[in-house]
């Protein structure tokens, strides 16, 4: 198991502090290019689920190995909401990687009474830097 959920805010500020500190964006590329991604430094983007047929990627973890990466480093994943990026979390922690954390609200957050993701929390709504392409 991972070591837990932390906010949006708790991984930005991780991320200010930790040299070392990296975030994995787990969503998919057509979420990257057209909802957009964390302006921060040593953000990663790795797919869990290969687009369009959503089957998880058999090679994420192995593709973590290969960035060479201490198994001590601190790694943050975040998704849309929080729920890929859970999976992808307990899988690095499976591996032996034994600081990883799971960026509980996710990028978009959760859906607000209008459907709409983004404005209810979730790393866009906290008012955390990002970019669109």
């Amino acid at each position: 198991m991972y070591q837990g959920d932390i906010a949006p805010p708790e991984a930005f500020d991780r991320l200010k502090k930790n040299a070392n500190a990296v975030l994995i964006d787990v969503r998919t590329q057509p979420e990257w290019t057209f909802v957009g991604v964390p302006q921060v430094d040593r953000l990663v983007r790795l797919s869990w689920q290969v687009y369009p047929q959503m089957e998880v990627n058999s090679r994420f973890v192995s593709e973590v190995e290969g960035m060479s990466l201490a198994k001590d480093t601190e790694i943050m994943c975040i998704c849309r909401s929080g729920a890929r990026s859970a999976s992808a979390a307990s899988a690095l922690s499976n591996a032996g990687f034994t600081n990883v954390w799971n960026v509980a609200e996710g990028f978009e957050g959760d859906k607000d009474a209008k459907g709409q993701r983004g404005k209810t929390n979730g790393w866009k709504s906290h008012g955390l830097p990002w970019v669109q392409s």
